[in-house]
């Protein structure tokens, strides 16, 4: 792996595509173990999610369902502060063990002003899923159950994550230089 540029900035890189292999890995074997009999619905938070959602998927084992769901709040490197709602679920969650699909957790806003919309429909179990979390950027309460990466309060692109629409077809994760 050596450096690219995206845009007009330069990234290096941060996570290989084996270690991300290796934790999705991992967290797809806890899931499997914690809904054994359970056939859990899987929802994941487009567009980043969707490598990460689409490969945990081919480990998991167990009976399960799968549904997309469309939020946004970035725009370039910096969250707008808004949650926009896209493509709506049209599954019905009242008694589903539901497990959220997210690329990555930082400030949390997103899942914060998602979450509450879920719990209105009663699901039976409701946890979140995340292939990285920026514990320093989060400023809303939110709990991730099954963890791939936690990593600092850098930019990062490839895997899912983008730089106004590039990168997120990179096998691999990358961090802006500085």
């Amino acid at each position: 792996m050596s450096n690219i540029k995206v845009h007009d900035k330069l990234f290096q890189p941060y996570i290989s595509a084996a270690e991300i292999d290796k934790e999705v890995s991992r967290v797809a074997n806890e899931i499997n173990i914690a809904y054994k009999g359970l056939c859990p619905l899987f929802i994941g938070i487009l567009n980043g999610s969707f490598m990460f959602a689409a490969d945990l998927f081919k480990k998991i084992n167990i009976e399960a369902e799968i549904s997309f769901i469309k939020l946004a709040s970035y725009k370039g490197t910096r969250s707008t502060g808004h949650v926009i709602t896209s493509i709506g679920l049209d599954e019905g969650l009242k008694g589903r063990h539901v497990v959220i699909l997210e690329d990555i957790v930082d400030t949390g806003k997103t899942l914060d002003a998602f979450l509450p919309q879920l719990f209105d429909q009663q699901p039976a179990s409701l946890k979140i899923a995340a292939l990285l979390h920026k514990p320093e950027a989060l400023q809303y309460p939110i709990h991730i159950d099954f963890l791939g990466f936690s990593v600092p309060n850098k930019f990062l692109l490839g895997y899912g994550l983008d730089y106004d629409g590039l990168g997120r077809n990179l096998k691999e994760i990358y961090s802006l230089v500085d």
